[in-house]
């Protein structure tokens, strides 16, 4: 019997238990602070169970991790090194979905010493991403050609049937971690050019792009695209790009916010406070008319994309604030929550699109890989699919011998990409590919 220790319940855990429970020999333990989430994905299975687990108890948890072979941190990712360390310790296998920080880079000489693997960046995005860029890659380089170009984009929306908000989007995952994501600075490289936007600038440098069968969506960066060419393995190419998609819309509102502070994280005297009166106060006008007092304050036009989003979130009513206490970004989240979630049967939508240029002895070829992968009404998300059944297939791999790597890992082995690329297409997530000669 292998035991695998799920850390973590969270909206995109489902689909990533209910694989290993359907494995032969397997028992899964979901160790969540919240038990009644995790033994809503055990249910009934006789071969999992469900435990208590404040991750601050260390004692605990080094205990839990003692009685299993492999440990799924699907927690925040400022714990992951934590967990990592006493598998190290203990002699375990680890999986999670999360980039590799630094903290984790350090432990893999202590993780080979220990002959563990410790495998990251296998979710979607990181995951699915790498796996599939790499795929293409080193068939290229096998072919006997260079990818000189590599843009990646990709994003979690709702299905085009759902999108029935004006901000385009409702949340499938961490609300807390998709605004903070959109604080964060981005490099990439274009046509040999390095380029550097600090994160408050970020939504200032988006394009359309074209996905078929979709229309137009928006692409800003996404984080520092340039560890990607030694990664990846192409350090000569001119054009290394990373990006996110949304709906059209999306950025000049997340700038708007931004400008206007509500993206602030730092604790805030918010008692007796309306929405209005909150915005006002972080823009520092009167508050007799927050809406136009907005508008003046951040240079908007009446019929802006982010004008008419402050107004449906609320941001200029006499509503009160959802929450009491914390930061404007805490009363954000709350206030996005309560109007962007998934109604029951509306599917969400992940779309993922690389753009590679590859130079040949006796050819240019562009080639497009594009997946949409849709969620199951009444069902699993997309985004839960795509990010834990990967996750899911690693952990069978690891333990029944198919993965025999040690150290700290992200998923761009052809021993990791290849096998779980195909498991996926059979689950029905894959991509189609165009490929055009170029001059």
């Amino acid at each position: 019997m292998k035991k695998v220790l799920v850390l973590g319940a969270g909206l995109v855990t489902r689909p990533h238990v209910e694989y290993l429970l359907n494995i032969p020999n397997f028992y899964v333990t979901v160790a969540s602070r919240t038990v009644s989430k995790a033994q809503a994905l055990i249910g009934d299975r006789a071969n999992g169970t469900a435990v208590q687990l404040d991750v601050s108890d260390k004692v605990t948890l080094r205990e839990l991790i003692a009685q299993h072979d492999l440990a799924v941190s699907m927690l925040p990712y400022v714990y992951h090194p934590l967990v990592a360390e006493y598998c190290i310790e203990l002699k375990k296998d680890m999986v999670t979905t999360s980039y590799v920080s630094d903290a984790m880079k350090q432990l893999d000489g202590a993780a080979k010493e220990a002959g563990v693997i410790i495998l990251n960046e296998i979710g979607v995005d990181p995951g699915i991403d790498h796996m599939s860029a790499m795929q293409v890659i080193d068939r290229v380089r096998k072919d006997g050609g260079e990818v000189m170009s590599f843009k990646s984009n990709t994003g979690g929306l709702p299905a085009p049937e759902a999108n029935t908000n004006p901000l385009g989007y409702k949340f499938s995952w961490s609300p807390r971690g998709v605004l903070l994501a959109s604080k964060n600075a981005a490099r990439w490289r274009e046509d040999g050019k390095e380029i550097v936007v600090p994160g408050k600038e970020l939504f200032d440098h988006y394009w359309l792009t074209p996905i078929e069968g979709l229309g137009e969506l928006e692409c800003y960066p996404n984080r520092d695209s340039l560890p990607y060419l030694d990664i990846y393995g192409i350090p000569a190419a001119k054009t290394m790009f990373r990006g996110t998609l949304r709906y059209v819309g999306w950025c000049e509102t997340l700038r708007k916010l931004v400008d206007a502070g509500w993206m602030s994280d730092d604790a805030a005297d918010l008692a007796g406070l309306t929405l209005g009166q909150l915005t006002a106060k972080l823009l520092g006008t009167p508050g007799a008319d927050p809406r136009r007092e907005t508008l003046d304050k951040l240079g908007l036009a009446e019929d802006s994309y982010a004008a008419g989003n402050f107004e449906w979130l609320g941001l200029f009513s006499d509503d009160p604030l959802p929450v009491t206490k914390g930061s404007p970004l805490d009363v954000l989240v709350a206030t996005m929550l309560a109007k962007m979630q998934y109604a029951a049967g509306e599917r969400d939508m992940l779309v993922m699109q690389h753009e590679f240029i590859a130079q040949y002895p006796d050819r240019r070829e562009k080639i497009t890989a594009t997946m949409i992968d849709y969620g199951i009404p009444h069902g699993d998300t997309s985004m839960a699919r795509t990010v834990g059944l990967p996750a899911a297939i690693a952990v069978r791999m690891i333990l029944q011998g198919q993965l025999k790597l040690t150290g700290v890992h992200r998923a761009v082995a052809p021993e990791i990409y290849e096998p779980v690329l195909a498991e996926l297409a059979e689950l029905g997530i894959g991509f189609t590919e165009q490929i055009e000669r170029l001059p």
